[in-house]
């Protein structure tokens, strides 16, 4: 059954209904409702399952614990990172009344195309590519976009590095090379010898992060590497397909013992960007910055008008050809 719609004046009610509940919890007001359960108050999504959803709480006796709770009708999508006002009851379960504005949302196409939320208020996003399977540098550069439109720290992470020899080690060392060239950290780990272990915690600590990327690259490896005793599920490659079998279901997160938290989220084989226009791809593209707006046309589409700046940046070496490929492909997705 199609989830029926509200009218202007029925989603501004409930606007200020959930407006009014967070003013209160973050003034700690005491009140209840629904009989058996206890005040509003802040808590953080930390897992979704389907109509239930796990609530870790940041306040109050309950602070630490973790409830399986239900959400309100007309309550807007929750996912995992969300801020939230919720109400425990006595039997470890509570309802989810209200959800705080994020500072930004990371989504993925559903079956049908149309975006899926999956990560919220995170503000570093981990590229992770691997020589198997494959990850070819125009998917790279789709997470890059992502993270450049969302205004989050975009850091390039190559594991499986215990499998990179001959032609493969000089093809990444080419790749980190040129993500370094134009500002975007690249960090080298193996999750068989531990290598770069260290500087990704260093890196981690005190943000709330979120590993994308094929599955099978070993995303949830990482994470049993960083909280030993957690072991996320992982499958090895398709013999089929050399790809990656999904192993995580559902977006995740957990707190990192130096401080921070990683979300874990389901792998994505194709990340689309239906939810930007062309000059969000643009500038997207942070080298292409500086050379924008002095092309000769006002509506330059980078490919053969006369006087580009940016296809002259390329032919002086300023931009990388891959890169102008890379947005080439995808603009025409968009």
């Amino acid at each position: 059954m199609a989830k029926r719609q509200l009218t202007r004046r029925q989603r501004w009610r409930i606007r200020k209904i959930q407006e009014e509940r967070l003013r209160r919890a973050q003034k700690h007001e005491s009140l209840t409702d629904e009989g058996s359960l206890e005040r509003e108050q802040e808590g953080l999504v930390i897992a979704h399952y389907g109509t239930q959803i796990e609530v870790e709480a940041c306040q109050g006796k309950h602070k630490g614990e973790v409830f399986r709770c239900h959400f309100r009708a007309n309550l807007e999508q929750v996912v995992t990172g969300d801020i939230v006002i919720w109400q425990p009851s006595a039997d470890n379960t509570g309802i989810i009344v209200a959800v705080a504005e994020r500072d930004s949302i990371l989504s993925r196409p559903d079956a049908s195309g149309m975006p899926r939320p999956i990560a919220a208020n995170i503000n570093q996003l981990y590229v992770v590519a691997a020589p198997e399977p494959h990850t070819p540098a125009s998917m790279i550069d789709r997470y890059l976009v992502a993270a450049e439109t969302l205004d989050i720290r975009a850091i390039i992470l190559i594991n499986k590095a215990d499998l990179l020899t001959g032609a493969d080690r000089k093809t990444f060392n080419e790749l980190a090379a040129a993500y370094k060239n134009i500002g975007y950290p690249v960090l080298t780990t193996s999750t068989k010898n531990a290598l770069g272990l260290d500087e990704l915690i260093l890196s981690l600590e005190n943000n709330t992060s979120v590993f994308v990327g094929h599955s099978g690259v070993g995303k949830s490896s990482l994470v049993n590497l960083l909280l030993p005793g957690i072991e996320t599920r992982v499958a090895p490659l398709s013999e089929a397909t050399g790809m990656g079998t999904h192993t995580t279901t559902t977006a995740r997160l957990y707190h990192l013992p130096n401080g921070g938290d990683i979300i874990d989220s389901p792998g994505i084989r194709e990340f689309g960007l239906w939810h930007i226009d062309y000059q969000q791809l643009v500038e997207g593209f942070i080298e292409f910055r500086p050379y924008l707006g002095k092309c000769k046309f006002r509506d330059c589409r980078h490919t053969s008008e006369p006087d580009c700046a940016i296809r002259q940046a390329c032919r002086e070496g300023k931009i990388s050809l891959q890169r102008l490929a890379s947005f080439r492909q995808i603009a025409t997705t968009i």
